[in-house]
């Protein structure tokens, strides 16, 4: 993918915060009962080690370079821990659904937590990885070429608001959406079961908030039930 630079040119977003979330996501699954895991414990984690080591080393501190082989890496590393939470995901209704015994609730009840924030870390990444065109573009291509957007954040109609509110707008700061706003777009819709102030607007978007949607839903009233009924 080439890059096309502003005029002015970004910085980049830090690296920092993606990676944080990869690494906590990696180590939540590793946690997990030994009955949510369907491979040996450590394999992977493993393997998501291999994926997500040349992605640091190609950005270590600034989301500034991108080419399709990089994209292809980043997207199969949040592949692979949707896929592999998904599966944990399944196998905890199995085990909540089941009714197990009472010295195994606490066990289910803090996987039930893991696998809930992992789910929380993964859309996140799902929309920072695939919101108009990826981390790298969204800094480094100028405005006018950017792929179409898949979120309308409130920044990017604040431009006639206010002096002190408009000054962060998109069209006046130049501001882009980082880690940490769709991470916000995540917790809210996995807490909330819909959007809140930033809105999905092309089909993906809208069919990735609506999986999430549903499965916390699922998985907080199966925890209650399932807490309801140990206390009986």
């Amino acid at each position: 993918m080439a890059i096309e630079r502003k005029h002015q040119v970004h910085p980049g977003e830090p690296r920092l915060p993606a990676a944080l979330a990869v690494l906590v996501a990696i180590a939540l699954y590793s946690l997990l009962p030994n009955k949510l895991l369907i491979v040996p414990r450590f394999a992977v984690p493993a393997l998501e080690l291999l994926l997500f080591i040349p992605l640091v080393a190609a950005n270590p501190r600034r989301m500034t370079r991108g080419n399709r082989e990089l994209r292809r890496l980043a997207i199969a590393l949040m592949l692979l821990i949707a896929f592999s939470n998904g599966v944990a995901l399944v196998l905890l209704i199995r085990q909540l659904v089941g009714g197990e015994g009472e010295h195994e609730a606490a066990t289910l009840l803090l996987a039930a937590g893991q696998v809930w924030l992992t789910n929380v870390l993964v859309f996140a990444l799902a929309y920072w990885e695939l919101d108009r065109g990826g981390p790298v573009s969204r800094t480094q291509v100028a405005r006018p070429r950017l792929p179409i957007a898949d979120f309308r954040f409130p920044q990017d109609e604040d431009h006639d608001a206010v002096p002190e509110v408009a000054k962060r707008s998109s069209g006046k700061s130049g501001w882009a959406p980082g880690f940490v706003d769709y991470l916000y777009i995540s917790v809210t819709n996995s807490s909330a079961f819909s959007p809140t102030d930033t809105m999905p607007l092309s089909p993906r978007a809208k069919t990735l908030m609506a999986l999430e949607s549903v499965s916390a839903l699922v998985l907080s009233v199966l925890v209650i039930s399932y807490g309801v009924g140990q206390l009986k």
